[in-house]
């Protein structure tokens, strides 16, 4: 399945912050900057951080799983070994997670690895992986 790379803009309240923790903890390359926004490189897809002078206060939350799921996030589903890597990686730079690595759904239809965190403007993000694509769409 060849998939087209997708592009997300979303808002963060220090540019500083923001390029070092894409930069150097999630290991986005940066692409074009201004003053007021960052292209980041995000596992082949093109996320744009605009700087906006809000704080955004507290993401409403959905139960999944038992645990509460910010209702807006995003993130990129990768193949289990990158996701376990990226999971080891966060918990070196001792990322506080909202959902802690593990795995959701076990033995069920979309059984999937999921951890969820904030960076560094309170944007939710989402990291996930299947054992087969072919589950990502399952019902």
């Amino acid at each position: 399945m060849t998939i087209r790379p997708f592009h997300v803009a979303f808002p963060v309240i220090d540019l500083v912050k923001t390029r070092y923790f894409y930069e150097t903890i999630l290991g986005c390359t940066v692409g074009r900057t201004s003053e007021y926004w960052i292209d980041f490189n995000l596992f082949g897809h093109q996320i744009t951080a605009h700087l906006c002078s809000e704080n955004f206060g507290d993401v409403p939350v959905n139960s999944v799983d038992g645990k509460k799921v910010p209702v807006q996030h995003w993130g990129v589903i990768l193949e289990m070994e990158q996701w376990q890597t990226l999971a080891d990686k966060l918990k070196d730079y001792e990322i506080n997670f909202i959902i802690e690595p593990y795995i959701r759904f076990q033995g069920e239809v979309g059984e999937q690895a999921t951890m969820f965190f904030l960076d560094p403007s309170n944007n939710a993000l989402e990291f996930k992986a299947f054992r087969d694509d072919q589950s990502i769409f399952a019902t």
